[in-house]
């Protein structure tokens, strides 16, 4: 049995990016407890809310808003012990994410970076732009040892 704190599901969300990108898509988490949701991404611009740590914001807008080129999209549910474990990183992201002050549209560091970041190994990224590249530069990162 899960205890109340895991009761959690953690959702994986994105949207395509408006503009000369359009063919782009940005990508953010929702972690939604009981009494609570908080979406958590990178943003091009930095310091644009109140939770805001560098280039990564929490709440920046509401959980499914899209990024103005279009709705946002549930791609993954996750739920439980994964979905706690994921969620703990996220949460701890403003002290541990190497990149909050770097964003470079291509190649990276930016917002798939975080979420390839936040997953690790723990799940497929396939739906993912540049996945085997990307993921396996971001857990070559010595400073990812967390």
């Amino acid at each position: 049995m899960l205890e109340p704190e895991s009761k959690i599901v953690l959702d994986i969300w994105s949207a395509r990016i408006p503009g000369y990108a359009r063919f782009a898509e940005h990508h953010w988490f929702i972690i939604a407890r009981p009494g609570s949701v908080e979406r958590w991404e990178v943003w091009q611009d930095p310091n644009q809310c109140d939770k805001s740590w560098g280039r990564l914001h929490r709440n920046l807008l509401r959980p499914s808003a899209g990024e103005g080129n279009g709705r946002g999209r549930m791609l993954e549910r996750l739920m439980d012990e994964l979905a706690l474990m994921l969620a703990k990183r996220i949460e701890t992201s403003p002290q541990k994410y190497p990149w909050t002050e770097t964003y470079l549209a291509f190649p990276g560091q930016n917002r798939i970076t975080f979420v390839q970041w936040v997953l690790g190994d723990t799940r497929s990224c396939d739906w993912l732009p540049f996945c085997p590249d990307r993921q396996k530069s971001v857990n070559s990162n010595p400073k990812l040892n967390i």
